[in-house]
């Protein structure tokens, strides 16, 4: 039986580059990977000197920041936003009749999309036919649904 010595030595190292690769935590991401230049802005994080912006970094990193972060790249950095396109604006109409919310109301778009009021209560809108609607992002992650005709809104959560 032929034995590989030559190959052992390679075998134990590449073992322990993974193990300690395994070992070796993420850093978090900046801010400035994390938000897009408009959240940047919005924030008001635009007006940070480079000074301020490193302090803040890292005190966010040292207080654990994205620690609960569920979406991340091969590389293993944090991905804020998985679907950076659904953060945008949806402009469509409610396919049929709107009458308004009552609780948990489930709105069918006529683009596919289906939307669920986020909030409690209810509201009678009177009756439109296919209106339009706007759903617009909002902060921290939540959405707001605009329907025209009747001047009203709700926060929603897509569902389909």
């Amino acid at each position: 039986m032929r034995t590989f010595p030559s190959v052992l030595p390679v075998v134990l190292a590449l073992a322990a580059t993974v193990t300690a690769a395994a070992q070796t935590p993420q850093q978090p991401a900046t801010l400035e990977e994390r938000m897009s230049q408009a959240e940047l802005k919005a924030a008001g994080l635009d007006r940070l000197s480079p000074a301020e912006l490193k302090y803040l970094n890292d005190w966010l990193q040292s207080h654990g920041a994205g620690a609960n972060t569920q979406f991340v790249t091969p590389g293993g950095q944090p991905v804020f936003y998985p679907d950076s396109s659904s953060r945008e604006t949806v402009e469509s109409h409610i396919s049929g009749l709107f009458t308004g919310w009552h609780g948990h109301t489930v709105f069918k778009l006529d683009n596919g999309q289906e939307w669920k009021q986020a909030e409690s209560g209810a509201y009678d809108a009177g009756k439109f036919q296919d209106p339009v609607v706007r759903i617009k992002p909002m902060l921290l992650g939540s959405w707001l649904m605009y329907v025209e005709g009747c001047g009203c809104s709700v926060r929603v959560n897509r569902v389909k």
